[in-house]
């Protein structure tokens, strides 16, 4: 088939997390669960999905974390048209192990001023770690590209910050860029649709919240 007409990205609905910062004290990330709230996005999500797909198999990449897969299950995608893998590269960025909240509000607020690409968590990781790793699974992803049977439409289900550093991967963004975009809401996605050239364009950005600073971004670059 080659290369998919559409790549989908999508971040999970609201968790336990988005509503109470408290339960990382008791609750690992990983194991989160989706809210109400969360399994109603998913399920208008789903509608969206079901539509663009029609009747075309797609193949889903879910992040290991309970809320993505029950994002995942919550689109009512048709079992038949589609395969789903676990893809333990779209999870979410590591911030460490039982986080205490003050001190997870306090590196926040440190992330904030120091850059959310270089910014390492205590025990965690950087952006720039979940960059290196959504490459390789690009890597992964461009190679499946070349099966004769591989499907017109691709879906990844995963997190906000990992949507957008896929996104600067795949389009070759700088970190300035980076930096300026917002993370999409719960159960938003975005998606990479291909043209005549076989080149690829978002179906509509990610949120600003600055503009980037040209001098950084285009000042000195070839």
């Amino acid at each position: 088939m080659g290369r998919p007409r559409h790549i989908v990205l999508i971040r999970h609905g609201e968790s336990q997390g988005n509503a109470d910062d408290t339960i990382y004290q008791r609750v690992p990330d990983h194991a989160l669960e989706l809210t109400a709230t969360g399994r109603r996005q998913a399920a208008d999500a789903g509608e969206n999905l079901r539509a663009l797909f029609g009747d075309e198999p797609v193949q889903a990449f879910v992040s290991p974390y309970r809320r993505t897969w029950q994002t995942f299950r919550g689109l009512d995608l048709d079992p038949s048209l589609t395969h789903a893998m676990e893809e333990p590269r779209l999870r979410e960025q590591d911030w460490g192990n039982w986080q205490d909240v003050e001190d997870v509000q306090r590196q926040r607020k440190a992330r904030d001023a120091y850059g959310h690409f270089f910014y390492r968590f205590a025990q965690g990781e950087s952006g720039a770690d979940v960059y290196d790793r959504v490459g390789a699974f690009l890597e992964t992803l461009y190679r499946a590209f070349d099966k004769p049977d591989f499907p017109p439409n691709v879906l990844l289900v995963t997190h906000g910050l990992t949507m957008r550093l896929f996104c600067m991967r795949w389009f070759h963004w700088t970190v300035e860029e980076f930096e300026s975009l917002s993370n999409p809401g719960n159960a938003e996605s975005r998606t990479l649709l291909i043209g005549p050239s076989g080149r690829y364009t978002l179906d509509r950005p990610f949120a600003r919240w600055r503009l980037p600073d040209p001098l950084v971004d285009e000042g000195f670059r070839r």
